[in-house]
């Protein structure tokens, strides 16, 4: 009976802190990537745009050496 309750109140410890580590450290971060995600998306389009005013607009394929 002891045993069986130990055993419960230590699942029930470790379910708890593994829960409160997923909803107070690994969410945030979650959401702090995501947001430097989309900004260095924006940046990759931004300089993708640039790229494509400076270059010229057809670029001939390079031909096999033979």
């Amino acid at each position: 009976m002891i045993l069986t309750r130990l055993i419960s109140l230590t699942n029930f410890g470790v379910a708890s802190s593994a829960l409160a580590f997923q909803v107070f450290v690994l969410y945030p971060w979650h959401n702090q990537l995501d947001d430097e995600f989309k900004s260095l998306k924006h940046e990759h389009l931004r300089l993708l745009s640039r790229l494509d005013r400076i270059a010229p607009p057809e670029v001939k394929p390079l031909a096999a050496a033979n």
